[in-house]
């Protein structure tokens, strides 16, 4: 009895949920503010004509060698979320490690050219392509970029071309377009998945400083490294390469490399079986607020400061100097020390470029010859701006003695940081003791009394902050700007 009194509640318990589910659909239904919900348009109802199509292109990677434990890539390196994604080694650290990688690829060409990602064939001594047929052919590496993680391979097959896809060189993605994930996930080839495009633009890191990745969140895992994403013609747009993922797995958040820097790349591993890239050899910066005032600039002016022209570069050899702003490059305007990285390095070595900047309030073209990027040069992404100044500032200058000048290459100026106060301007701009400041508002600093000059001639001329330049304990030189304390401001 009891039992079908349970029973009877139960019964009259999912009635009234269905009653008040059906009322709030139809009271919803009936409300001229309400919104429907369905399929967004030009949403398709079925991926699957579109993945039946270009499947037979998407190709499994398996990668074999073994490596000494010296050999083995520097994790460290790497942005974490990369190293979620990356193989991992095993082995004793004194012993020679086996190597298993497991990825995906596509075919970009009938006569057998696979794109893959470089971390997942770096260091292997075989390669083997697996097709969808089943069919696995040995691979050779036609050339590899390491910065943007991208390799292409060459496979041979005489019977028949392969089916393959392209990549979509006019790229012109938006966030919430339609893409679709074909790959090899744990294993498991042929997996496909969809989702929307989640962002673009996205930075990774120093290494990774010449891509702009685009962010999906159509499902992808280890093993979907290297796989093409498509959009809703077929086309790739993009080159699956990395996950954010606290366990491994997905959530979500995936990272491609955008089809048209990866067209890029691959042409040229397809002619030279390398990229080489322009150089120009500065120390960028951005263009801050602060600066600005400090030189007495529009607020609403865009480039890239240089904070240090390197010695024995295409940048010196042209004139361009400490403190030039960087408007356009070729007529492209450049507001980013990345963006400035990327447009250089996509100039082949030795062509002549037009750099437009502004020196002393004047606008002039300067024209650079541009050598091959050496590999010691590391990419330059972060804007280096820590202060200098007086005791005003927080600080403690003192001329520095003979010997000292000699041991720095000072040439007779610049004022030694003796120490900096916690919590003062200084501090927070990241000045040290032991840096050493050669200009204050344009001024070369040979003693005290140049330094103190620079701060009354920027306060008479009502500048919110004075621009040095400073050099640090590790040689490294560039502007700063600190903020000038106000007429009611006391020194501890």
């Amino acid at each position: 009895m009891k039992l079908t009194k349970r029973l009877i509640l139960s019964a009259t318990v999912a009635a009234l949920s269905l009653g008040a589910a059906t009322t709030a659909v139809v009271s919803a239904q009936e409300a001229p503010s309400a919104y429907t919900y369905g399929a967004p348009n030009g949403a398709p109802m079925s991926f699957a004509s579109l993945i039946e199509r270009v499947s037979p292109a998407v190709v499994s990677i398996e990668a074999e060698g073994s490596v000494d434990a010296g050999d083995a890539p520097d994790m460290s390196q790497l942005p974490p979320q990369f190293r979620e994604f990356f193989e991992r080694f095993g082995g004793m650290p004194d012993q020679p490690r086996e190597r298993r990688a497991q990825g995906s690829g596509f075919f970009i060409s009938a006569d057998g050219y696979v794109v893959t990602n470089n971390h997942v064939i770096d260091g292997a001594d075989t390669i083997r392509v697996v097709l969808t047929d089943g069919r696995s052919l040995v691979a050779e590496v036609v050339g590899t970029d390491v910065p943007t993680d991208l390799a292409l391979l060459r496979v041979e097959e005489e019977d028949e071309p392969f089916a393959f896809v392209e990549l979509d060189r006019d790229l012109e993605i938006r966030v919430g377009d339609w893409v679709v994930a074909v790959g090899n996930p744990f294993g498991l080839g042929g997996t496909a998945t969809a989702g929307i495009i989640s962002a673009t633009g996205r930075q990774m890191g120093a290494s990774q400083a010449y891509t702009d990745f685009l962010q999906i969140d159509a499902p992808i895992n280890r093993g979907n490294s290297g796989g093409p994403a498509f959009d809703l013609d077929g086309q790739v747009v993009g080159v699956n390469s990395a996950i954010i993922s606290p366990t491994g797995g997905n959530v979500g958040i995936g990272f491609a490399i955008p089809s048209d820097l990866a067209a890029t790349v691959i042409d040229q591993l397809i002619e030279n079986g390398e990229v080489r890239r322009g150089y120009l050899g500065i120390s960028p910066a951005v263009l801050t607020a602060d600066l600005k005032d400090a030189m007495g600039l529009d607020a609403d002016l865009e480039g890239v400061l240089i904070n240090q022209v390197l010695d024995d570069t295409p940048a010196q050899a042209a004139g361009l100097e400490n403190g030039d702003i960087i408007l356009q490059i070729n007529g492209e305007a450049v507001d980013d020390p990345r963006e400035l990285t990327r447009v250089v390095g996509a100039f082949a070595p030795g062509e002549r470029v037009a750099f437009r900047i502004l020196r002393d309030e004047r606008e002039r073209t300067i024209r650079v010859e541009l050598t091959e990027r050496p590999e010691s040069a590391a990419p330059q992404e972060r804007a280096q701006r820590e202060a200098g100044a007086a005791a005003q500032f927080g600080l403690a200058l003192s001329a520095p003695t003979e010997a000292e000048s000699e041991q720095l290459e000072l040439e007779g100026r610049g004022l030694l940081v003796q120490g900096v106060r916690p919590g003062s301007e200084a501090a927070e701009k990241g000045l040290r003791p032991g840096d050493v400041i050669l200009e204050a508002g344009g001024r070369d600093l040979v003693g005290l009394s140049d330094f103190e000059a620079a701060v009354e001639d920027a306060r008479a001329r009502d500048r919110r902050a004075l621009l040095v330049f400073v050099v640090s304990q590790n040689g490294q030189r560039r502007y700063a700007a600190l903020e000038m304390p106000s007429d009611e401001t006391e020194e501890e």
